[in-house]
Order: C-alpha cells, then sequence, then structure tokens
C-alpha cells in the first residue's frame, strides 16, 4: 500500500558551521586507546582466548533464522522489500521483561565494512542491549548472522572491555551501553552509545573457554562472557563532551552531539560516519544529523591534526523535521530517515503497534524537503544503505515482530 507523499511542514535544514565546528569526537590517544590494546595483547597472552573470524561466528550455527520477512512490515510492495527473521527466542526476548532480554538497535553488514561482500558472503550484524524490566542498558552484544537467500544462520557476541596490561590482561562486562548504532567499516566496528563512539576490531573476536557462566573475565585460567560462546573487546573510546558525562544521559537537538543510531556513507562523499538524534514525541522534531569524516588508511574517524588517532570535527550536520528519528542512512544523492509517520499516512503514529515511516530529503549543503517513500516495521531503528547493490537495509525492535529488511528505494 501506499499513499500520496506527504512533506513535512518544516525542511531538512543545513546547521551553521559554527555549530558544526562544535561537534567533537574527543579522544587521548594513550588512555582512550593504547591503553585498551596492551589489554588486549595481555588477555591473549594468557592462553585463555582464541581468535575467530566474522564468518566463523555466523556459520556456526548457534542460531537459525528464518530466511524471509516473518511478519507484516507494511513496506511499500513497489520497493521490492525483501529480508529475513531472527529466530523466535531473539523475536521475543525483551529489554522490559522481569526475567532479563535484550532489544536490537543497530543494524551494520559486509556492504559496509567491504563495499561488498565478506569474502563472498553476505554478513549482518546487529547490535542490542539488555535490560530486566527495572533497569536498562545493562551489557550490550553484537549478533553476527549470514543470510544466503535460502538460510540464516547467526551468533551473538558479548561487547566486553579489556582491563590489564600487555603482560597481564582480563576483561570485564561493556556496561551502561544501548548500544543505539553500529558501524563495520574495514576492521573497525563502531558502536554508538550516547554521548560516546565505541571503537572495536574485528580482528580480535574472541571465542571463550566456557559458556556456563554469567561471569565476564578471565579465572581459573578459564574465559568466560556471561553465557557467550564469543566476546570483543573494546579497541578504543571517543566522546562528544566532557569525559565525566554520563553518556547515557545527553539529549539531541542541543548541547554534546548524541549518537542515537549510526551509518556509513560510502558515496562520492564519504568515508563518513553518519549520526542521527532521537528526540521523543513530545520534545518534537529537530534531530541532528551530523557527518563525521573517516580516515580511510586507518578506517578511524580523520583527526583534526593529520594524526592516526586524535579529535576529529564533523563536517556537516542537518536539523530533521522527523519526529522521533531512530535511524539515518545516505546513498548520496538522499538521506533516508526512519522515524514517526505523519498522520496523513498513519492515524494514530504514536499507538503501540503503529507502523514507522521512512522519510528522504535532499543530501545536498542547503538540505531541502523531506517526504516519505513507504511504511515500515513498528519501532523502525537504525538503517544502513548499500552501494553495492542499490539497497536500503533496516531492522526494527518491537518485541514479536522484528525483522531485517531491505527495498530498493525510489
Amino acid at each position: 500500500m501506499s499513499a500520496p507523499p506527504a512533506a513535512a511542514a518544516t525542511p531538512f535544514a543545513p546547521l551553521p558551521s559554527s555549530t558544526v565546528n562544535s561537534f567533537k569526537l574527543n579522544i587521548d590517544p594513550t588512555s582512550d586507546y593504547d591503553a585498551y590494546g596492551d589489554a588486549i595483547r595481555g588477555a591473549e597472552k594468557s592462553g585463555t582466548v582464541t581468535r575467530v573470524t566474522p564468518l566463523e561466528v555466523a556459520q556456526s550455527g548457534q542460531h537459525t533464522g528464518r530466511a524471509a520477512l516473518c511478519h507484516d512490515t507494511g513496506l511499500d510492495g513497489s520497493l521490492k522489500y525483501d529480508g529475513f527473521c531472527w529466530d523466535t527466542t531473539d523475536d521475543n526476548t525483551s529489554a522490559y521483561s522481569s526475567s532479563g532480554g535484550w532489544h536490537p538497535q543497530g543494524l551494520t553488514a559486509a556492504h559496509d565494512a567491504t563495499g561488498s561482500t565478506y569474502n563472498g558472503h553476505s554478513l549482518y550484524l546487529a547490535s542490542w542491549y539488555y535490560g530486566d524490566g527495572t533497569t536498562e542498558n545493562q551489557f550490550g552484544r553484537i549478533t553476527i548472522a549470514e543470510s544466503t537467500g535460502t538460510s540464516v544462520t547467526y551468533g551473538h557476541v558479548l561487547l566486553v572491555q579489556p582491563t590489564g596490561n600487555a603482560d597481564s590482561g582480563d576483561f570485564i562486562p561493556v556496561t551502561n551501553i544501548h548500544a543505539d548504532g553500529i558501524v563495520w567499516y574495514g576492521n573497525k566496528l563502531f558502536v554508538a552509545n550516547g554521548g560516546e563512539l565505541l571503537v572495536f576490531d574485528m580482528q580480535y573476536l574472541w571465542k571463550m573457554g566456557s559458556t556456563s557462566s554469567d561471569y565476564v573475565g578471565i579465572r581459573g585460567g578459564v574465559s568466560s562472557a556471561r553465557y557467550h560462546q564469543w566476546a570483543l573487546p573494546l579497541q578504543g573510546r571517543y566522546y562528544t563532551g566532557d569525559r565525566s558525562l554520563n553518556p547515557r544521559a545527553c539529549a539531541g537537538g542541543s548541547g554534546r552531539a548524541c549518537l542515537g543510531s549510526l551509518s556509513l556513507d560510502r558515496s562520492s562523499h564519504g568515508p563518513a560516519l553518519i549520526s542521527g538524534e532521537y528526540r521523543t514525541h513530545d520534545a518534537g522534531a529537530g534531530g541532528r544529523v551530523i557527518r563525521w569524516p573517516l580516515n580511510d588508511s586507518t578506517d578511524l574517524p580523520r583527526a583534526d591534526n593529520g594524526s592516526t588517532i586524535g579529535t576529529a570535527t564533523a563536517s556537516a550536520a542537518y536539523s530533521t523535521p522527523v519526529y522521533q528519528m531512530q535511524g539515518v542512512a545516505t546513498d548520496g544523492t538522499w538521506y533516508y530517515m526512519a522515524g514517526e509517520c505523519p498522520t496523513s499516512w498513519v492515524a494514530n503514529p504514536i499507538a503501540t503497534g503503529a507502523y514507522s515511516c521512512i522519510h528522504r530529503a535532499p543530501a545536498s549543503p542547503s538540505g531541502g524537503a523531506s517526504s516519505v517513500i513507504t511504511r515500515s516495521p513498528s519501532l523502525t531503528q537504525n538503517l544502513s544503505y548499500s552501494t553495492a547493490s542499490g539497497r536500503l537495509w533496516g531492522l526494527n525492535e518491537y518485541t514479536g515482530h522484528r525483522v531485517v529488511f531491505s527495498i530498493d528505494p525510489p
């Protein structure tokens, strides 16, 4: 089904250069990067962790998904939608359950990492946060999935923080994390977490010695990652403001940049990370879309001083007219934004289970009017554009109705 195009009342508008220049990814190369690398080497020196590849995790058969869209999505059939589903456990797990569970947020893929596939395999990564109904953002994990078109297999990987030094390393869980967005670029995996950008290195995927304990770390010569077969250690940490501030306390629309979603621009304008800010319905529109240039020789944010690792400044930013924006991606011509539908598309867009909408606006320095291209699954989150296929990917978090989908945008 489709509805008449609906343009937002206010445009997708560029922010002044003075504002753009205030958006920073701050880092101390020694304490926020090198120290983690030393601790990773120390943990590996213990002989308790074994490196594996993303493909090994995906093909482990730990979980088997469903190789088709298993729920109603609201997507316009003319956009040739496709996708897959998680297994029933991951479809229904919830961070709002008193027994504890997970909610998906971010999406990236091999088409981000390499521009096409991972050694001929179509891999997709999702980020999740854990809660128990009273406390959210306790832990973070990523899922590495392979979709062949006829089958889907995947495994879950706990995000951990290395501790110690190059001679004696250990690790603890990454905590206070919502895992709002995720981008795989080269060997690096970026995870947006509000007021911070976490950096992981996919070359250091670890297989654990035990999966029978909720313990995280090395104990008695055995590694464990809270029932997970794999763990991925933190490599670096950037801050959008003062490092003493709670990364989960940032608010979109004003002040320091708040990384509420993340995608990769691989167009001729890239490479760059594209972050988006979420604002509640009552807060209104005005979340900011921010471009962060990448150094394609290091796979890291481009340091202002030209060094390998250093503080990086945004290159452009816009204010979005889309309410409750939870994902944004670009093909170089358009910015695609996932968020609340206008009432011309959904009568009550804030009702439980209401469809989300995917909007688009010109990816030009001057911005322009935005309009809806399709309804999408309820609570659509991050988006990811594949330059190889020309398709726009996304996922949603609505418990019991979760899908990973793609469309051929007009």
